[in-house]
């Protein structure tokens, strides 16, 4: 099962953020910057990732419950489950 055309542009445009915002706190933590800076900036990244992985399990789901996914198996319950955890 791969991530859905529909959820790709968005999954890859939050990829894309968050690389930066991690060069970004890479940067700060390279000039000495405040630590509350550097963690307010880290959580940037990491809600960027949290939410491209919400994406692909969303497509995931999706995929799921559609009737026209006779060509490959539905992921189990417990697949979608272990999506979930892995993003938590």
């Amino acid at each position: 099962m791969q991530v859905d055309e529909e959820a790709v542009t968005p999954v890859l445009n939050r990829l894309r953020r968050a690389q930066g915002q991690l060069a970004g706190v890479i940067a700060m933590v390279e000039a000495g910057r405040d630590c509350k800076d550097v963690v307010t900036q880290l959580a940037a990244v990491s809600r960027a990732l949290d939410r491209a992985g919400f994406k692909i399990v969303a497509s995931g789901m999706r995929q799921c419950l559609a009737d026209d996914a006779a060509d490959a198996p539905p992921m189990t319950e417990e697949e979608l489950e272990k999506l979930f955890l892995a993003l938590a």
